[in-house]
């Protein structure tokens, strides 16, 4: 029998349709519809302080409804409750990334301790989503602290038993991690917040390092 040959009349299936990327859901619209919601309140937040960030400004920079707010958070406080922690978990990856790779313990204290002040070179307004939070939203800053905290002690965990830790032991690992963590704050407050300064200076970052150096071991 002789096999059907394809003419020229045959159907094709389109290279244009076949390359047709994957509609999104309506799931994940909601997600980004979100997330831009979130990023215009940090923002908004960052310029104007929680007190004067109304929805209207929160919605205009977003440049949304009004109507489409309250889709996704109930209140100006609802949002404010959830703020931090997602802009946290942000610089969270952000550092993560500087870090990966690093050599041991200081190598990973030092890349760490760069990426928080040039996160905050990046996104001059997470200080004051920060610095604010504990008054007007303190169950996002109360999520914010643990979510830090954990991160870093999970860090520090890591290097003590690789052994590049050696003057501390598990049960003080939490205490260090917020001591590490409130000297970039301060550090911050002292040489950047006020100073006109974009970066900070090498030598301050000499001096945190030799602390850390001779601290830790």
């Amino acid at each position: 029998m002789q096999e059907d040959v394809p003419t020229s009349s045959t159907p094709k299936v389109s290279r244009a349709k076949a390359a047709r990327p994957r509609r999104t859901t309506r799931q994940e619209r909601a997600e980004t519809l979100r997330l831009k919601i979130l990023s215009a309140a940090a923002k908004v937040v960052g310029q104007y302080g929680y007190a004067d960030a109304s929805i209207g400004r929160i919605t205009e920079e977003a440049d949304i409804a009004q109507g489409t707010f309250y889709l996704y958070f109930e209140s100006r406080q609802a949002i404010f409750d959830v703020l931090l922690p997602h802009v946290g978990a942000d610089m969270l990856v952000f550092i993560g990334e500087k870090v990966r790779g690093a050599r041991d313990y200081l190598d990973v204290e030092e890349r760490g301790f760069r990426a928080f002040f040039e996160y905050l070179r990046l996104n001059p307004g997470f200080f004051r989503v920060l610095s604010e939070a504990e008054v007007a939203a303190p169950v996002a800053h109360a999520a914010h602290v643990k979510l830090m905290n954990d991160r870093h002690v999970k860090s520090l965990k890591r290097s003590l038993d690789n052994g590049e830790i050696k003057n501390f032991d598990a049960s003080e690992l939490e205490s260090l991690a917020y001591v590490l963590q409130s000297a970039r704050s301060y550090l911050y407050l002292c040489h950047i917040k006020g100073k006109g300064l974009r970066k900070l200076p090498e030598k301050v970052v000499e001096t945190y390092m030799k602390l850390v150096r001779s601290g830790v071991n």
